[in-house]
């Protein structure tokens, strides 16, 4: 069985839908305006191009993730009329997948268990030496690596690291000298975001994904692993991330506010006039269905800017406070 094999089934079998789309939040807290700019991006370039749009739980960090919010994150896409496609997919359900993938890798000797303890790993300064990469399996409490020594040779590796982001332009790293061997299942028994993520967009067929630029470093790792399981890298479009009066991106750790469902309306132009579609003001005294109505008849991706931040300037408006 190839690897691929070990992470499709029957659930996609039939699917031909040239675009398939997707926007993936964990449920660590409520949704807030940073999370809807990739929502609704993904949303409406999956609907411009006639394609899927799917929404998945990725639900596989149990510590970080607080009760009640993936529920409180699909409503609140409901409230801003981003309807789904399909049933939803919870990562948590896909861990016998995962499994399967990572023993797969290691008995190809695709990865190898490491047993490295932090203080050795904080001294590599982010980039893995392959020190375990030829030791004997540990039975100790191990990480799981993938081995980037898989390609033929070092170009190889570049290559597969590289791609043309649809916002951003050419982007790339040179994994084995900025990253090295990397991790796909933790020391601490969870499956690494950078294993699960391929797996499922691989399962569910996605071709696009839309996202924060503040994921961009982590897609050569992905671009790698989708080519070594012998699957073809979707399209990337990375959006500038929204950042706050202190420059630091908006997210649940910067205690971003959630978004209030009921200025769904303004919550949708701030969120277009950020992407730089310059949506009319009389959009601002429409329902939710009109804006978006609008944002896929104007939608224009060529003025996203190729910036990795920008300032939510809505903040200080109280739109989506």
């Amino acid at each position: 069985m190839s690897p691929q094999a070990a992470v499709t089934d029957s659930m996609m079998a039939d699917q031909k839908a040239s675009y398939i789309g997707r926007f993936a939040p964990s449920p660590t807290g409520p949704l807030h305006f940073g999370s809807l700019l990739s929502a609704l991006a993904s949303y409406i370039d999956a609907r411009v191009n006639q394609g899927l749009w799917l929404v998945r739980m990725e639900d596989l960090d149990p510590p970080r993730e607080i009760p009640g919010a993936a529920e409180s994150i699909l409503q609140s896409l409901q409230d801003h009329g981003l309807n789904w496609d399909g049933e939803i997919l919870y990562q948590s359900e896909r861990l016998d997948a995962y499994k399967a993938l990572i023993d797969l890798l290691l008995s190809t000797q695709k990865a190898y268990t490491c047993d490295c303890n932090r203080a050795r790993i904080n001294s590599l300064m982010g980039v893995y030496d392959g020190h375990c990469r030829h030791k004997e399996a540990v039975t100790s409490p191990h990480a799981v690596r993938l081995r980037l020594d898989c390609a033929l040779d070092n170009s190889t590796l570049i290559s597969a690291g590289s791609f043309t982001d649809l916002f951003q332009g050419p982007y790339g790293q040179d994994l084995a000298q900025e990253v090295g061997d990397f991790i796909i299942h933790r020391k601490d028994g969870l499956t690494a975001y950078q294993l699960a993520v391929v797996a499922d967009d691989i399962f569910q067929g996605i071709t696009h994904i839309i996202r924060g630029s503040d994921l961009l470093d982590s897609s050569p790792r992905q671009c790698y692993l989708f080519t070594l399981l012998g699957a073809k890298p979707p399209v990337f479009g990375h959006i500038p991330v929204a950042m706050n009066e202190q420059g630091q991106k908006l997210s649940k750790q910067n205690l971003a506010p959630p978004i209030d469902g009921k200025k769904a309306s303004h919550n949708l132009w701030e969120a277009l006039k950020f992407l730089q579609q310059a949506p009319p003001r009389s959009l601002l005294n429409t329902g939710v269905s009109d804006i978006l109505d609008w944002a896929s008849n104007h939608w224009q991706p060529g003025l996203i800017p190729a910036r990795l931040g920008l300032p939510a300037e809505g903040l200080r408006d109280g739109f989506y406070e």
